[in-house]
Order: C-alpha cells, then structure tokens, then sequence
C-alpha cells in the first residue's frame, strides 16, 4: 500500500501552521476571498514566510486540498481484507467524507468553478496518487480472486472518473438520490465493475 502518510510527514510545523490558517480561511471566506495576506494573520507568521513556501494563492489552496484528499484517503482505504471490499468501502466512504468536508463542502457552495480547477479540470498530484492506490489495491484484489482481471492502471483510471464525477454531481441529483441511498448505488457501481467475469481467473495484469 502507498504510504498517504509521507506527504504530512514532510510538512514544517511552520508549512502545517499556514495550511491551517489556509484551510480556516477558505471555510470561513470562500477560495476568492482568501488572501495570503489574512492567512499569514492567522499562522502567525509574515507574508514573506508565506511567500517562500507558496507564491500565490493559487499555489496554497491547491497544497491545502492535496492535505485535505491525502488524509481523507488514508483514513477511509482499508488495510485488511479482499482487495474489492477495501476499493468499494474506500471510494464510498471516501467521497462521502469529502462530500462532508468543510473544506470541499464550502468551495462547492461558493467556487464550483475553481474546484473543477484544482481537482478535476487536471490529472495532477491528488489525481495521480488516487491512481495509485486504487491499482494497488486491486492487484490485491487480482491476487485473491476478487477483482476482475483487467490492467490495474486502465482499472484504477476508470474508479478515479467514476469517483470524481459521483463526488462533482452529488449536489445536483440530492432531491433524486442522496445520504444513505446515494452511497449504496454507488456502492453497487463500483462492485458491479470490479466483480470477477464468469469463469474467469482473475490476474495481475
């Protein structure tokens, strides 16, 4: 398993100070209206700190939400059992937190537009690293017997657009489909595509 613990691990406790004043700003103002400038109010430290980390603004929020989907990730994947049982609990329970989190919850309501920006109008950082974990763990899957064969990457390419497109649209079908209701039929989605074909071994192509 990737270890989503490293980038956290990697952070100063000045970088962690500013990514929280980042995040505090975001929640409480939106994306537009976060400065650099409040942020270094509320880390405690000055512009020029913030400057020789992060350039822009730009540059800070998209740190904040690789922190903020690294650590979703790493506190919703599964370390034990059946490799399809991890991925379906995972994505389920993963997007359902980033649908909870105030972080993602707040640029949803106010900066739509700049959340297709930093997560899903590129393959960057967050993107390459769900990949990652979504093909380890189904040539876990391949290993045990309950995961279709299949190349794990072209595999782990098509959880991210299925993940990515439930997480982008769950506001807009919430009086059709949503709580409870929404992760279970997303739940079968995911099943329903990692399932073994019949009669056929499954293998870590």
């Amino acid at each position: 398993m990737i270890d989503l613990a490293t980038h956290a691990d990697q952070l100063s406790p000045t970088d962690v100070a500013i990514l929280d004043a980042t995040r505090a700003c975001v929640v409480d103002f939106g994306v537009r209206r976060t400065t650099l400038t409040e942020v270094a109010r509320r880390a405690g430290v000055s512009r020029p700190t913030v400057y020789r980390r992060w350039p822009d603004t730009g540059s800070l929020i998209a740190e904040l939400l690789v922190r903020e989907l690294r650590r979703i990730a790493a506190e919703t994947m599964p370390d034990t059992g059946l490799g399809r049982d991890r991925l379906v609990h995972g994505i389920v329970t993963g997007s359902a937190a980033i649908r909870s989190n105030a972080v993602f919850a707040k640029i949803f309501r106010t900066d739509t537009d700049l959340m297709l920006t930093y997560v899903f109008g590129r393959l960057g950082r967050n993107q390459r690293t769900l990949i990652e974990l979504f093909a380890t763990v189904i040539k876990l899957g391949h290993r045990d017997g309950s995961i279709r064969a299949g190349d794990a990457e072209h595999m782990a390419t098509m959880l991210l657009l299925i993940t990515q497109s439930a997480v982008q649209s769950a506001g807009t079908v919430e009086s059709l489909l949503a709580g409870a209701e929404f992760d279970a039929e997303l739940s079968r989605a995911i099943e329903g595509y990692l399932l073994p074909l019949p009669d056929k071994d499954c293998d870590d192509t």
